[in-house]
């Protein structure tokens, strides 16, 4: 892999010379975007107005081990340990999810609905980036984040340190009895795990060789087994009058939606479209 010299155009060539195959074009230039940020604390009016520029040794090697990595098929999140999202930057390791859109777009309800709950709790938290996000909109909530695994909930507390904000967390398998207490909430949020092992098929190899398969699969025999335990979860720990909402697999949509109507103990359930027209979220109210 070979580069002309060490100006900016060259290594935007050599990334569309090895990467092509891997990104579209708006992808890949995106990517480059985010690299050129990372490592020459470049914007993006930077990039082009720079793009002929040459860059020092230290900046060369940087860009050119990203691309060596972006090869391999790394996603760019984890190289550079950076994710951002809404309108934070959160770390991101392979023991997290990568933040995605549709996620943004649930924060982005939530915080439009100008319900603005005095406590949260955010089931499977990941990198922390819904209740973080979550709490500097709604900066007089009590908030909490909950997940299974210890390494999750640090870098989720790395991320309340970087956004300058304060979330409880607890280490907790929503699928087995809690062996402590917790406070009622007025709203309970949660982006489980909704793909199908069957439907990993589909992915790119991106995600099913670097992200973690525990926050994305669920077996296809009980393919809403979380929706249901949350929504059982309800019954004690959401308030009177609080909120739950879901990410979906649109797939199941209707199926979790008529298991909280079967409930019976919201007085209002229904489903949300995405961006893109996809059945994605759920909303509902207690009674």
């Amino acid at each position: 892999m070979k580069i002309g010299s060490n100006k900016l155009s060259e290594f935007y060539n050599y990334y569309e010379r090895e990467l092509s195959t891997l990104y579209d074009y708006d992808e890949l230039y995106s990517i480059f975007e985010l690299v050129c940020q990372k490592f020459l604390n470049y914007s993006k009016a930077d990039v082009r107005k720079f793009y002929n520029d040459k860059i020092n040794q230290s900046e060369l090697i940087n860009i050119y081990n990203t691309g060596v990595e972006l090869k391999k098929g790394v996603p760019i999140q984890y190289i550079l340990k950076e994710a951002f999202f809404y309108d934070s930057n959160f770390l991101v390791t392979p023991d997290v999810l990568i933040p995605r859109p549709e996620t943004e777009e649930l924060v982005d309800l939530i915080i439009k609905s100008k319900i603005n709950p005095s406590s949260i709790l955010d089931i499977g938290t990941g990198s922390g980036c819904i209740p973080i996000t979550l709490k500097k909109h709604i900066p007089n909530s009590k908030v909490f984040g909950l997940d299974i695994s210890d390494k999750t909930i640090e870098i989720a507390k790395f991320n309340t340190i970087k956004n300058e904000v304060e979330v409880e967390f607890i280490k907790q398998d929503i699928l087995i009895p809690f062996s402590f207490s917790l406070p009622s909430f007025n709203l309970i949020v949660s982006n489980p795990p909704y793909v199908l092992h069957s439907e990993s098929k589909q992915m790119t190899p991106r995600v099913l060789e670097h992200e973690p398969h525990l926050a994305l699969f669920v077996e296809d025999n009980d393919p809403i087994i979380f929706y249901k335990r949350i929504i059982d979860l309800c019954y004690k720990y959401l308030e009177e009058k609080g909120w739950l909402f879901f990410e979906l697999n649109p797939i199941h949509a209707i199926d979790v939606k008529n298991y909280a109507i079967d409930s019976k103990i919201f007085n209002f359930t229904e489903i949300l479209n995405d961006m893109s027209g996809k059945q994605r979220f759920l909303k509902a109210q207690k009674k």
